[in-house]
């Protein structure tokens, strides 16, 4: 899975990159420091908080299911095949859905996303603090969450251009992924204390409404529309966006990178909840802890590449993050230790973390704009849509052979 580090190098070399040392300031006249560059610009401060709040959410909900699947159905498959249907729509429609975003105006596609999934929260919400909930109900639900999912990365991947420019674009991308990680720190270590203390009812709750707060960034910002390009007909378009992967050799590199991670890197994610129990006998308050810990780990691979300047090796740091993957992931399932777990389960997060926003980044500077919404609609395809995959094969296969860190043990040496 190794990217070769001189490719990825050559990839950041021959892209622009933010460069100056000098603080920017915002339309106030406040000095920002360079890690935080991209907060100058008024559309993008409303959508940092507003994806801040709700994905703290959304990280609540995501341990909250988890342990209410496995309190259902007492089984490591269905807390895999939950993960996988919420990918499976993001395989069928993700393709279509970047073709869309490349049309149609990308925060009118949020303002729907965020407002279904607000709407879905709520309706798992409602099922389990009234007590009718069953596992069928949660693994519809999250198959539309998965709909909404398709549609809503492409376009949030490609909207941050029109929000920060191509200035501060880098810098951008990684505060995306410093809100995503931090949101995975804090939501997790919330909704576990929320469990064990009143059940997983109030944490569907409290991530429905934490949607509102992206709904009104969204419809607070003032949009520039940029020039619409020349539409091709019939599927010409998804084919245009291919065709480009396919003679980019870089892009492509990329890609077949965060294919490899997404698939094998992350399938532990949704056997969590099996470790903190079985394993470790931690209960739902220890899976808190670990969600935070990976979270972590991942959070302080965000803020280092934030400050990444052009004379750093984005290649050779990738390489180096994909290489101690796999021995952390080993090790933690060989661990019998609640705060050895943490720690190795934090080195876990900022290794895949550390590959995966490099490879968001470079893949982002190389595409031009016109292609931008179809190139990351295949990024978010390899990554949201075979990372559940891949959770609910190790699932499936370790209840099959009785050993879940075994599975995942095995799993874990294929991405390095």
């Amino acid at each position: 899975m190794a990217t070769q580090s001189t490719t990825a190098d050559q990839a950041a070399s021959s892209t622009p990159v933010e460069s100056s040392p000098e603080p920017s300031a915002d339309a106030t006249g406040f000095r920002l420091p360079p890690m935080l560059r991209a907060l100058r610009h008024r559309n993008y401060r409303l959508f940092f908080a507003g994806q801040l709040i709700s994905l703290t959410g959304t990280w609540m909900q995501n341990v909250a299911q988890g342990w209410l699947v496995l309190r259902l159905t007492d089984s490591p498959a269905l807390l895999g095949l939950t993960a996988a249907a919420s990918s499976l729509p993001v395989l069928l429609l993700s393709l279509s859905a970047g073709t869309i975003a490349d049309r149609v105006p990308k925060r009118r596609i949020m303002l729907i996303t965020q407002s279904v999934a607000l709407l879905l929260a709520l309706t798992l919400a409602f099922l389990t603090l009234s007590g009718l909930v069953q596992v069928w109900h949660v693994l519809v639900l999250a198959m539309l969450l998965g709909v909404v999912n398709a549609f809503d990365a492409p376009a949030r991947q490609a909207f941050t251009v029109e929000m920060v420019g191509r200035e501060d674009l880098l810098n951008a991308i990684a505060l995306n992924s410093s809100i995503f990680n931090g949101a995975r720190t804090l939501g997790p270590a919330v909704a576990g204390v929320v469990v064990a203390l009143i059940g997983e009812g109030p944490a569907f709750l409290l991530n429905g409404l934490s949607f509102m707060a992206v709904i009104f960034g969204l419809l607070q910002m003032r949009i520039v529309m940029p020039p619409k390009p020349a539409r091709t007909r019939g599927g010409g378009e998804l084919r245009e966006g291919l065709r480009y992967i396919a003679e980019e050799p870089r892009v492509r590199l990329l890609l077949t990178q965060v294919a490899a991670m997404g698939l094998f890197a992350f399938v532990h994610i949704p056997l969590l909840p099996y470790f903190a129990r079985d394993v470790l006998n931690a209960g739902a308050s220890g899976l808190g802890w670990m969600s935070a810990a990976n979270g972590l780990g991942a959070l302080t691979a965000s803020l280092i590449l934030a400050q990444l300047g052009p004379e750093v090796g984005r290649g050779r740091l990738m390489q180096i993050a994909s290489l101690l993957f796999s021995p952390a992931m080993i090790a933690f399932t060989f661990s019998r230790s609640l705060p050895l777990s943490m720690l190795l389960l934090a080195l876990v997060g900022w290794s895949g973390v550390t590959t995966m926003a490099l490879s968001n980044t470079l893949i982002q500077t190389i595409v031009p704009d016109s292609l931008r919404g179809r190139v990351m609609s295949v990024f978010t395809l390899f990554l949201m849509g075979l990372s559940p995959m891949g959770g609910m094969l190790a699932g499936l296969l370790a209840e099959g052979v009785g050993n879940v860190p075994l599975v995942v043990a095995a799993s874990a040496r294929s991405p390095g």
